[in-house]
């Protein structure tokens, strides 16, 4: 990849100079209290020009103020004239338009195209390619003010071409800058290792998410600008290993139990509310918020009992009346689809008893136990899945050696996928493949950020890189628009999203298995450290917790041991795997 990229994550990891909003609102008088920072940034590139006077003068940083002085302004000098800006990495949020003195005095007619890749900004609506305006407007004709400024979008983003449809007019531009808006927070944990590529996995990862935390914890800031239970599951790690607790975490949790009354599923899909239990266990191992977790309890007791009824006399699950889904690759495989969730009903009976326990809710941890037995007794075949094959491996019904190595670990990263792909790699440290892994988060992310990623994407398939173009320059003639071309089920051509928050697994993964970070008791108050690095010389960093920084630091020495160093706060207690 061009290490350029990694100049951009770096700048938003350190802390961008960033206007906060101001409180314009009394108590009371507002829908909601906005979290978000507002970040105005210049262009870095123009990609490609046509009937453009002085276009570079665009890529000067500059004020965001119209003025009747006319310097360095640049023209499109008729109808049909364009220019197609690089923002130098993926953005949500929208643009600036500012516009100097020109003749007429009237508003002027742009067309103005987001596009997460080059190929999608230069797009129409529809065709072969399916460009869409769904869940967010990125194509749309608006008239902008004659010496003024126009905010517009609200997208995902990192190119935006402008055509000028309005005739017998030359409109002036003093400036076109795109407005971020994102979460402005310091990233509490970190990550560090001898291979440079890991170091910007890790941090792509971490920004993907960081993107997503609007003001719910979406999936896709383009489209899937949703609250999706079951992806928020790798985000949630993401959060936990970068950010540490934050509240957009609880209220999309919140919001999803809120419309989903029981008995039905949580966006309409078994697996996702199986994936709320799972949150819930694994928010409150951090957190420590029993406040938290016992405004959950009715809810939760009633949704453990409504599973429960759906295990067959067999002993198989039967979770029926909604969409039976794993992930979208795995989707028509059948057979693999009931291994898959008879797996995470397992998964989820046994982290309801842990969490029930916590409540003091003795009926129900027991019921959920013996109803994990039944299910413990009908172990299915994931028929070549590796997304079943893994929830088999991390539940207990199969052996995570034997998964690995016939299923998970068969034709290397091929049939991997961005969201389960996480559980790919969890299950190979299960069962103790740590260099399997680190070499599939190489070849399979990395493969991402080699083609122009600077966010991960809403599924990347290995058969997709032979002659494909990056996603920031015109395709070429002869080769394959990586964007365009390619996708399946809900992904197809340009509606694919490429930045995705379940696809940030990675970044978790390596924190909790390189850096061996894992949290053993609820609220962090116990953390054992276990680093597994693979064919790396050193990795260190940083992991938050309620109480404070943990910092750790492994080296391999010349004898091949690892030596380690470990700080943390008084409150927490870190177990150092000998």
């Amino acid at each position: 990849m061009k290490q350029s990229l990694l100049f951009p994550l770096l700048l938003i990891a350190t802390g961008l100079s960033a206007q906060k909003l101001p409180p314009v609102f009394s108590a009371g008088t507002q829908a909601y209290t906005p979290e978000l920072t507002r970040t105005w940034l210049s262009p870095v590139r123009i990609v490609m020009e046509s009937g453009m006077a002085n276009a570079r003068n665009l890529l000067v940083k500059r004020n965001g103020q119209a003025d009747l002085s006319n310097r360095d302004i640049c023209t499109l000098e008729k109808a049909g004239a364009y220019i197609m800006l690089d923002f130098g990495r993926e953005i949500h949020g929208g643009i600036q338009i500012v516009t100097g003195v020109y003749k007429g005095n009237k508003p002027a007619k742009v067309r103005v195209r987001f596009g997460e890749s080059v190929s999608e900004a230069m797009s129409d609506i529809g065709g072969e390619k399916n460009a869409t305006n769904d869940h967010a407007m990125r194509d749309m004709i608006v008239e902008v003010p004659w010496l003024g400024s126009l905010e517009l979008g609200n997208t995902g983003f990192r190119f935006v071409r402008i055509d000028l449809v309005e005739e017998n007019m030359a409109l002036q531009l003093k400036e076109i800058n795109a407005v971020l808006i994102y979460r402005d927070l310091p990233y509490k944990g970190s990550f560090r290792c001898s291979d440079t590529l890991l170091n910007t996995i890790w941090l792509t990862g971490a920004y993907t998410v960081q993107l997503n935390m609007q003001d719910y914890l979406w999936d896709g800031i383009k489209r899937d600008r949703l609250v999706w239970v079951g992806d928020l599951h790798p985000e949630v790690s993401t959060i936990c290993a970068v950010f540490g607790e934050q509240n957009v975490v609880p209220k999309s949790l919140d919001l999803a139990r809120d419309i989903t009354p029981l008995p039905q599923y949580m966006n309409g899909i078994g697996a996702y509310s199986m994936w709320w239990v799972l949150l819930h266990r694994d928010w409150y191992l951090h957190t420590g918020n029993i406040q938290y977790l016992r405004e959950q309890s009715s809810y939760l007791k009633g949704l453990l009992n409504m599973l429960i009824t759906k295990i067959g006399p067999d002993n198989r699950e039967k979770l029926d009346g909604g969409m039976r889904f794993l992930d979208w690759p795995s989707s028509g495989n059948e057979p693999a689809i009931h291994a898959g969730l008879q797996a995470m009903m397992v998964m989820t009976l046994h982290a309801g008893a842990e969490l029930s326990k916590v409540l003091g809710d003795a009926e129900t941890a027991t019921q959920c136990t013996e109803a994990a037995t039944r299910l413990q007794q009908h172990v299915p075949d994931p028929n070549g899945s590796k997304q079943a094959a893994a929830m088999l491996a991390l539940s207990g019904l199969a052996s995570a050696e034997k998964m690995n190595n016939e299923v998970i670990g068969k034709d290397s990263t091929k049939h991997y996928s961005t969201f389960f792909g996480y559980y790919m790699l969890q299950a190979k440290a299960k069962a103790g493949d740590y260099a399997g892994a680190l070499r599939d988060i190489r070849q399979y992310w990395g493969a991402m950020l080699a083609l122009g990623a600077t966010t991960f994407w809403e599924d990347f398939n290995m058969d997709w890189i032979p002659d494909a173009s990056r996603i920031d320059e015109v395709v070429p003639e002869g080769m394959k628009d990586i964007h365009g071309d390619y996708g399946a089920h809900c992904y197809i051509g340009l509606r694919h999203s490429l930045c995705h928050g379940w696809a940030s697994g990675p970044t978790a993964w390596l924190t909790e298995h390189v850096l061996g970070i894992k949290v053993t008791a609820p609220g962090c108050r116990t953390i054992e450290i276990e680093p597994h690095l693979g064919d790396l010389d050193f990795a260190e960093g940083t992991f938050p917790t309620p109480y404070g920084i943990v910092s750790v630091k492994h080296t391999r020495m010349a004898n091949g041991k690892v030596r380690s160093t470990v700080k943390g706060p008084k409150e927490v207690k870190i177990i150092l795997s000998k």
